[in-house]
């Protein structure tokens, strides 16, 4: 899938937001500036957040939580974790069963904790654009594409 520029991006992650729920894993990868937080952004937007949303770079972890949005949102940064050990700390699997959990850098930890994961991958093209792929699992089979 081709996405021309930043608002096409965000709309993607509005367009997401629609078939998205609480359980969900949506694993975001991809270079620095590629987009991830940018269809963050647009699902949280969808979802009610008023103002932008905040980059979880240094906080790792940054919950939305009803009224704000309308389900429970970790909205989730692993770039700086170096060791699987610490993602333990954050609790992620305890929070996933009532949160959708928009996972950045998932490739930082290991793949088994994402088999049920949406993954999509962002890569910035030789005219700026992204393109997107997707590697759709069971779960979002009646849900995809969007």
């Amino acid at each position: 899938m081709a996405l021309a520029d930043a608002d096409a991006t965000e709309a993607f992650g509005r367009a997401l937001a629609r078939r998205a729920r609480p359980g969900d894993v949506i694993a975001l990868s991809g270079p620095l500036g590629a987009g991830k937080t940018s269809i963050a952004r647009g699902l949280l937007a969808a979802l009610g957040l008023e103002g932008e949303a905040p980059s979880p770079s240094f906080a790792i972890v940054q919950p939305y939580d009803p009224p704000e949005v309308a389900f429970p949102v970790l909205h989730v940064d692993l770039y700086r974790i170096d060791d699987p050990a610490e993602a333990d700390e954050l609790g992620l699997d305890d929070a996933r069963r009532e949160s959708l959990l928009l996972v950045e850098w998932p490739e930082r930890l290991p793949d088994t904790l994402w088999g049920d994961a949406l993954w999509l991958t962002l890569t910035i093209e030789s005219d700026g654009s992204r393109a997107l792929t997707a590697r759709v699992p069971a779960a979002w089979k009646d849900r995809w594409p969007l």
